[in-house]
This record gives C-alpha cells, structure tokens and sequence, in this order.
C-alpha cells in the first residue's frame, strides 16, 4: 500500500492563506487554511451519517464546496459518486443502485431529485450547519490507491460504469499538466465545466489546488462571462472543450489580451483546424490533448512550440503516461489500437470486475478503444473510434476523417458520420451535417466537392440536415443518437 500526505491539509500547512477557490455569483472565497479546515469538520459529520467505505452521492451544479466535500470523503475513507444533475431522478436510480450508495448530498435546487432517489439524504446548507460544531477529524495518512472517487462514463453505449479515481491518479495527473502547461502557484483558471465529468475536477481545479494555484467557479459556462474574465486578466490558464472554443470565437475577441493568458488548451474531441488558426491569429496557441475518464485524464497534451506546426496532433505521452500502439513495434511509425499504462491509469470499474477485465491487455494495458497513429518524431493523432469506424466494399472507413474534411467546407458548422448497412456495399455512410447559419447545403455539390478531397468509398451515400447534435457532457457527439434517426 503507497502512502500520500493528507492532500488538503498538506497544501494549507504550505501556503494557509493563498487564494484556492472563489464563487463566481457570491464573491465568497476559500484560502487553503479554510478548505482544510472545513472538510476536516464535514469528514467527522459525514461519519456520523454513514461508515467509512461507504459510496456518498452528490447532486449540484458548480460551487467551491463541491471539493470541500471532495476533500472530507478522502479524509473519512468515503467515496464520493458526482451525480450528472442534467438527468432525471429514473435515469439516476439505476446509478446510485449499481454502486450501492448510502447517501446523497444535494443543492437545495435539487431537493426532489435527491429525495426521489429513494436514499437517505442532506442538503448542503444542512452539512455546514452540522459541520459548524464538528470536532475536526485528525490528519492521516492517506492510501494513494484506494477509492477516493468515482466518475461515470457517459453511457453512450450502456449502462455508465463508475471509473475509480484515485489519490495516485490525481496527483499523477497534475504532474502531467504541471510540467506541459508550466503551472504557477500565481496561476488562475475558471471552473464551469460539470463536475460529473474528469474534466470539471481535474482540468485545471485539481492540478491547480495541488500547486497552490486558485479557481474561480461558475455555476455553470456562459460565453460572454468567460471573456470579460479573459479581458480582465482573471485567469491565467484556460482549458475547454471544442464547443466552449466554438462559442467563444463568436463574441468579438479584439482587445481581449488573448496572448496575455499563460496557457490554452483543448480536449474532449479534436479541434477543427479553421477553429485553432482563428484564436492563434488573435494570439492564443491551443494546445489540444487527448485522455479519459480513465486515464485521470491527461494522457497527451502536445506542447504550445508544436501546437502549430503539427495540428492534428495530441503530441506525445506525458510525463506520467506511457502509451503503445497494438501491433506496432515500439518507437516505430504506424497505425493501431491506443494502449495506456501508467499511474494516471484507473485500477477499473467499481464493482463491476467483467467490464475491468475487458478493458484491460492481460500484461495491464487500458484499452483506449481508439486507433491511432505515431509517427517518426513520436507524435500521436486521434484516427477514430474503434467502434465507429465501418468497412464499405472492403475498404475502412473512418467517419472522423471524414468528418474533418466535411467541417472545412464554408457552408458546414459541425458535421458526424456513422456507417450503416448497406445492400450492395456491406455498410456506408450517412452524414448528418449542422450547416452554419443561414446556409442552405445542394447535397450533389457537396458530393462534388468531396469527391476532389477524399476516395470515393468515403463519401456518405446521403445527408441529412439537423439543427444541433445530442452530445455528452463532455461535449463528443452521441452518435448512438444519431443512429435511432435512421430507420
């Protein structure tokens, strides 16, 4: 069993009043000394409700206290489960039912949702109340590689499954962000993503927290919010998926100090290369990175130097990471399943051992699910979805290359492929495309078109014209959706 320091109490003994959280709507704000104090009090008050081991759900949208909570569960030994509150209470049961929690804790906004869950359950505002006279519960050292947390999947393809995350994989990931991104304690970032998904906890909260750095949490991601923020120099380090940069750069971005913000980045789903060029004119170099859930989740994050010669890229594994690609010798070029190994690595599904052992190599590499290529300098690109990619008349198909070509054509904002049966050639595809505003898309020129950038083979046998895709909270499309619109 590894052992890492009390990660709250360890962070307030070395800076107690620098900056850690402020809540965007209330002006309120935590020091380090206040985190630590505070979950040490609701660690003891939670174990006054439930044992320790036990699984303790929550329901609320984004507030400083959410990692106050973070951080008393992994003082008491409790597993903290954020609940997606976007979903109703009849999709949620069946989530708390499959880790078996004891106790949900709930935003007032959230009160019926809480209580239709079936379980026992607290406000927030009730927690404090109680915490308030709380004897602290002691420091201690802490187990890197027990349960601190659970994320769930996105649930694309099934039943979500609960993703361990744990000291080990926090810390790890931190460093993976740390030494790419060049963290300060001086460092600032914003906090709107969901904190259901790995991206709203530890892009860049958590790596932030570890650093000294603070957070400015918002209730939630609001365009026009965001860049005040940027022309005020509040934030110094900016991470977003491509929905949240396609937002932005529809607001007028001249005078907002872009290359005055330390650092940009990108993942959750590749970004259009039109979109990259767009902020880099204006001074801002993303650097687009790939993980998972399950990966804690940096993985690769290529570099600002190269983020502009080598677009397309996710760069190179991280400091923590270590990556492979299945049938292709190491340090070679090619093409093949994404392999991960390492301490940002999830030891697997909470009590669901199949689905942990399927994901897994038997000598213990992740299986991303992703192909992928490495190329000579050992940058790796994002190729497609194993599970995404269809064969037409022999020949591999991958709907993201085709969706990459479809999103440079001036007419199209957004675009998704799947593949489908098909009598004559065994599948083919269909693409729905969402055009920009106020175009309308002549499908035979579109085809004409494509048939000048791309085979033949890849070219979607017909289109359809939708207004916005369903997405996850991470912002990739739900292309099972798409699929339920094709008789």
């Amino acid at each position: 069993m590894g052992l890492v320091p009390d990660l709250a109490a360890q962070r307030a003994q070395l800076s107690p009043d620098a900056l850690a959280f402020t809540d965007y709507e209330s002006g309120e704000t935590w020091d380090f000394a206040r985190v630590n104090a505070e979950a040490s009090r609701i660690a003891a008050t939670l174990l006054q409700h439930v044992d320790a081991g036990a699984r303790v759900a929550i329901l609320c949208q984004n507030r400083p206290e959410f990692f106050v909570i973070l951080f008393a569960c992994q003082k008491a030994g409790l597993i903290l489960a954020p609940l997606n509150w976007r979903q109703p209470a009849a999709e949620l049961q069946p989530v708390v039912a499959s880790i078996n929690c004891s106790l949900v804790l709930h935003d007032d906004s959230f009160s019926a949702e809480a209580a239709a869950l079936g379980l026992p359950s607290l406000s927030l505002n009730d927690l404090s109340a109680q915490a308030a006279s709380a004897v602290p519960l002691p420091i201690r050292a802490i187990d890197a590689e027990a349960v601190w947390y659970v994320l769930f999947t996105s649930g694309t393809t099934g039943t979500p499954k609960a993703v361990i995350q744990t000291a080990r994989m926090v810390t790890a990931n931190a460093m993976n962000i740390a030494q790419n991104m060049g963290l300060l304690a001086q460092d600032r970032t914003v906090n709107f993503l969901p904190l259901f998904h790995t991206a709203g906890i530890n892009l860049f909260t958590m790596p932030l927290f570890l650093w000294g750095g603070a957070s400015l949490v918002l209730r939630s991601f609001d365009a026009e919010t965001l860049l005040a923020l940027i022309k005020d120099r509040a934030i110094t380090q900016f991470f977003g998926v491509p929905a949240i940069y396609q937002e932005l750069a529809k607001l007028p971005l001249e005078g907002a100090h872009l290359d005055e913000l330390r650092g940009w980045a990108c993942g959750g789903a590749a970004l259009p290369e039109a979109l990259i060029a767009h902020f880099a004119a204006k001074g801002a170099v993303i650097c687009n990175g790939f993980g998972m859930t399950e990966t804690g989740p940096t993985g690769f994050l290529i570099d600002a130097a190269a983020a502009l010669t080598r677009i397309g890229s996710v760069g190179k594994p991280q400091m923590m990471t270590e990556a492979r690609l299945q049938g292709v010798e190491d340090g070679m070029s090619g093409t093949g399943e994404l392999l991960l190994r390492g301490p940002t690595v999830t030891p697997g599904y909470l009590d669901n051992p199949l689905a942990t052992e399927a994901a897994f190599t038997e000598d213990g590499w992740l299986r991303s699910g992703d192909v992928a290529t490495r190329d000579e300098d050992g940058y790796y690109r994002i190729v497609d979805r194993i599970k995404d990619m269809y064969i037409s008349g022999g020949e591999n198909v991958f709907p993201a290359e085709v969706e990459r070509v479809l999103i440079t054509h001036p007419q199209i904002a957004e675009a998704a492929v799947i593949g489908v049966p098909d009598a004559k050639w065994g599948e083919s595809g269909i693409g729905f495309l969402v055009p920009k505003s106020g175009e309308a898309l002549d499908q035979a020129a579109l085809c004409d078109w494509l048939r000048a950038r791309i085979a033949a083979y890849k070219i979607p046998r017909e289109f359809r014209i939708v207004e916005a895709f369903p997405r996850t909270p991470a912002g990739k499309v739900r292309k099972p959706e798409l699929r339920k619109l094709v008789p």
